[in-house]
């Protein structure tokens, strides 16, 4: 492996150290009991003498922090550095006389605590490098909150150099901005990039308060098979791997849909599984091949009830990630305040272009689609086309919440036909800037009818439509068993996450997201 100059220079100082007595890898706990955020926000300045302020931070508070060395300077017998923590930065003093053993008279530096400060601090430590810090805390004469230390551990020592990203007037430039480099190295663009954590921090409060919604509501949470004999639940290709024990082919699931729908014949009030679906597609600014989904099932309820459900539960979401519910996605303010407006699919695309699709035979359908421009058409059913139409005219026209409602049979294979519209069914999905976020039905119960339907998938299958769902026979038996009125819903975890982090790609919010081989 060939090095380069820093790489080799760093190689040397490990060396040093170790020549020195100092493990640079340690492996005993290191105790810390300051976050540089917390101790920034809650600090008070407190005269000598005068009692204890009520805050947990203030001048002379003894603390121990641990970080990444982010900047170094140097100014001859102090140095002023800025340690970098899971929370933050913050500013550290490091003195020679308070972190380095004195040498008596005459004599050379010889242990590890006698060249602390000339030789460990100076010349060993570099940027990127773990160190751990006890002191107190206290304000400079500038005014910021730092860190005086009175000891320097060191935790682990970087061999490879961070890129440097430089700032003007809060600007970054001339940093690890290419975002192949950035996705394909996250850790380095968590370290060096600001706000990057944020997203995920933001992620995981999307996905805590969603739990909490469902578990407050008396919904299970469960894991359901990610490989299964069968790729259904959606219309997708699969991912096909082989399972060498039982000699058989499997698929990585597309959705989650089909387990958690026995689990409601087996006696489950409302289930939910939060967890990767995979599907063998495109990639782009919009989808991964492995996601994550949400999926809600509740017992005796319908996409009337769950619209509701729905709205509501955005809301808070956007509450507590934003503490607002207008979210900035692009050019659009985007308010996930409760109630959306609710259209069928039928309307929109009268509203958008003046044709009632309804009225329509499939070849008027495949007549109007190829005017739009959708191309192989011929392998489409009526429902398939009436999909490519509302999605070449319509979707990307509702920016603000629409559930779009009362799909047609032919797109809507395991959903309850509607209740007073003769072919079409209780479906919804909700669209936001433009896109899809959410599918949702009343749940088809009737085991005949969902055999029908599967039959259906079977013969679009044959002609040529390589997403159509197979039969899944041990559904069907589940369902003959019972299953009582249901509702169900789908959310993309990725997209809700790029919607309230206003983040305009997919790649953004994953922290490892698919990456085509590294060039060697």
């Amino acid at each position: 492996m060939e090095l380069s100059e820093q790489e080799q220079v760093r190689r040397q100082s490990l060396q040093a150290l170790r020549d020195l007595g100092i493990n640079p890898y340690p492996a005993a706990e290191y105790q810390v009991t300051g976050y540089s955020s917390d101790i920034k926000a809650a600090f008070v300045d407190r005269e000598e003498g005068a009692p204890e302020p009520d805050s947990e931070w203030y001048t002379g508070k003894p603390v121990s922090i641990a970080g990444r060395l982010m900047s170094k300077r140097i100014m001859g017998k102090a140095s002023f550095i800025e340690l970098q923590d899971s929370k933050g930065r913050i500013q550290v003093y490091v003195s020679r006389d308070d972190i380095q053993a004195p040498v008596p008279e005459g004599e050379q530096p010889t242990t590890p605590e006698q060249q602390m400060y000339n030789t460990v601090f100076k010349k060993l430590l570099d940027i990127g490098d773990f160190i751990g810090i006890e002191g107190f805390v206290f304000r400079t004469q500038m005014g910021e909150i730092s860190v005086h230390a009175k000891k320097l551990t060191v935790l682990a020592k970087s061999i490879r150099p961070l890129p440097i990203v430089k700032y003007k007037d809060g600007v970054a430039y001339d940093g690890f901005n290419d975002p192949e480099q950035r996705y394909r190295q996250r850790y380095v663009d968590l370290v060096v990039n600001d706000g990057i954590k944020d997203t995920f921090l933001k992620r995981a409060t999307i996905l805590r308060t969603m739990r909490q919604v469902f578990d407050e509501a008396g919904y299970t949470e469960v894991e359901t098979p990610i490989l299964q004999p069968i790729a259904g639940g959606a219309s997708a290709r699969p991912f096909i791997t082989h399972h060498n024990t039982l000699d058989v082919d499997m698929y990585l699931r597309i959705a989650t849909e089909l387990y958690l729908k026995r689990l409601i014949v087996g006696g489950f009030e409302g289930v939910y599984e939060i967890g990767r679906n995979f599907r063998n597609e495109g990639m782009d600014r919009s989808h991964n091949p492995e996601f994550t989904c949400m999926e809600l099932y509740v017992q005796y309820k319908d996409y009337n009830w769950m619209m509701s459900f729905t709205e509501q539960l955005l809301e808070k979401i956007a509450i507590a990630v934003n503490g607002t519910t207008k979210v900035q996605i692009g050019d659009h303010e985007v308010d996930f305040k409760a109630p959306y407006r609710r259209l069928p699919i039928l309307d929109a695309i009268k509203e958008q272009t003046g044709k009632d699709v309804a009225a329509m035979t499939e070849e008027e359908l495949r007549a109007f689609a190829k005017t739009l421009g959708v191309e192989d058409t011929e392998h489409m059913g009526k429902g398939k086309l009436i999909d490519e139409i509302f999605g070449e005219t319509c979707e990307g026209q509702f920016i603000q919440p629409t559930f779009i409602t009362d799909y047609p049979v032919e797109m809507s294979p395991l959903t309850k036909m509607h209740r007073s519209k003769p072919g079409l069914t209780e479906r919804f999905e909700l669209m936001v800037n433009g896109k899809e976020l959410a599918n949702a039905y009343s749940e088809l119960n009737d085991p005949i009818d969902q055999y029908e339907r599967f039959v259906e998938q079977m013969k679009l299958a044959a002609k040529g439509d390589d997403e159509a769902m197979v039969i899944d026979h041990d559904f069907v038996r589940a369902l003959e068993y019972g299953m009582p009125p249901t509702s169900g819903i789908g959310i993309g975890i990725d997209r809700l996450t790029m919607f309230m982090t206003g983040q305009p790609t997919i790649q953004e919010v994953l922290l490892f997201p698919t990456m085509k081989p590294e060039a060697k």
